[in-house]
């Protein structure tokens, strides 16, 4: 493949990137992945997620900035200034995608709500990044990840699995990047509509809707019929029982999820008596001794190690992965055989680990990932510039 075969898919398409944290960065990293310029806009003092973690030499340079912003411009502008609002409507002007978090009242004073920005670009597709769709009683509230996952009845699954009736959430900022993604094809979708017909349009992405709409697609379970023939929360995932196992070294992840898998890997494990009983050979007496085979699994992989334990499974076709340490992820031998991470050198970070875009294309290949940028870093630079 020459390099003009691997021109970067969004190539040209410029986008206005006002928002911070997490949410709309996100949506804007995927496509600085996939080419696109994005011209991240901050205010003096910079993205607050900027100071989220520990930074290793600059200040506002925290690993989770630099994991959402790679490949970015940074431009710092006072947008209570009035040459630093000009310089915003001007690459507004050229841009194909505004995409900002701003409350809508807040955006309007400024003079870029959307009437307002598509005067200066017809075709613009205006991306808004809200926590609660407009329309309802929430509308205009402030939202995070916590409040999303509260809303959600998200922190209402631990307890349904453990008996702890303490709501707790995920600790994720899931809420954040689903939305995110929502985010991202939303915006897709929109340039593809464009090059059909030539129009831009307004997208309001609230994270309440995205986030309910992901973690309801198996939780709404009996609510989706009327009249309900059951409650919410999906059984499967909600049985107390449903964890990792246990081994002589470690832990495991054995999913029997056909129903008569349930019995081969009891015997699998070492116990073909228990296994070979008359009551598994019918279905409902496997879903309602379910938690009896989970106590025996766990009893039978106990006396194993986890590569035993792995071998097994994998020898019969059960999926299995031993369940590791969020620092062994990092040294994981497929992600690492795949190229999933990727070493690199920031001008002013040093050297960086981080992860590539996980979609494998056939006709595109991604190619050395761009750097986070320092605050301001674009300030005095070109707007038709691209970034370092």
């Amino acid at each position: 493949m020459g390099p003009q075969d691997n021109l970067p898919m969004l190539e040209g398409l410029k986008v206005v990137d006002l928002t911070s944290v997490v949410f709309g960065p996100y949506a804007t990293q995927i496509l600085a992945d996939y080419g696109a310029e994005v011209t991240k806009i901050e205010a003096p003092g910079g993205d607050v997620y900027r100071y989220g973690a520990k930074h290793a030499k600059t200040p506002g340079m925290g690993p989770g900035f630099i994991a959402l912003n790679r490949g970015k411009k940074s431009l710092m502008l006072d947008l209570k200034q009035t040459p630093d609002v000009e310089r915003l409507r001007s690459l507004l002007s050229e841009a194909d995608v505004f995409i900002h978090n701003v409350r809508e009242e807040a955006i309007g004073r400024l003079g870029f709500g959307y009437e307002a920005v598509k005067a200066l670009k017809p075709d613009i597709i205006y991306v808004h990044c809200v926590g609660f769709g407009s329309g309802g009683p929430y509308a205009g509230l402030q939202a995070y990840d916590d409040v999303i996952q509260a809303a959600t009845g998200t922190t209402s699954l631990l307890p349904r699995v453990d008996g702890n009736e303490r709501p707790r959430y995920l600790p994720s900022l899931i809420a954040d990047k689903v939305a995110g993604l929502h985010a991202a094809y939303a915006t897709m979708a929109a340039i593809t509509h464009r090059l059909r017909t030539g129009r831009g349009q307004h997208i309001e992405v609230p994270m309440f809707e995205a986030f309910a709409s992901f973690m309801m697609k198996e939780h709404l379970d009996g609510h989706t019929f009327d009249p309900p023939n059951n409650g919410a929360g999906y059984s499967r995932q909600v049985d107390p029982n449903r964890q990792p196992f246990q081994t002589k070294d470690g832990w495991i992840s054995i999913v029997p999820y056909i129903l008569p898998h349930f019995p081969l890997v009891v015997k699998l494990l070492g116990d073909a008596e228990f296994a070979s009983q008359d009551r598994w050979k019918d279905t409902a007496t496997l879903v309602r001794c379910a938690p009896e085979l989970y106590a025996k699994i766990s009893e039978l992989s106990a006396a194993k190690t986890t590569d035993e334990c792995v071998q097994i499974m994998r020898g019969a076709n059960i999926p299995c992965m031993p369940a590791v340490d969020l620092d062994e992820v990092i040294k994981d031998e497929h992600l690492n055989a795949t190229g999933f991470f990727e070493r690199s050198h920031h001008p002013s970070e040093g050297a960086l680990f981080q992860m590539r875009d996980p979609n494998r294309f056939s006709d595109w290949e991604q190619g050395p990932l761009g750097d986070a940028p320092l605050l301001g870093e674009h300030n005095n630079e070109d707007q038709g510039q691209n970034p370092r």
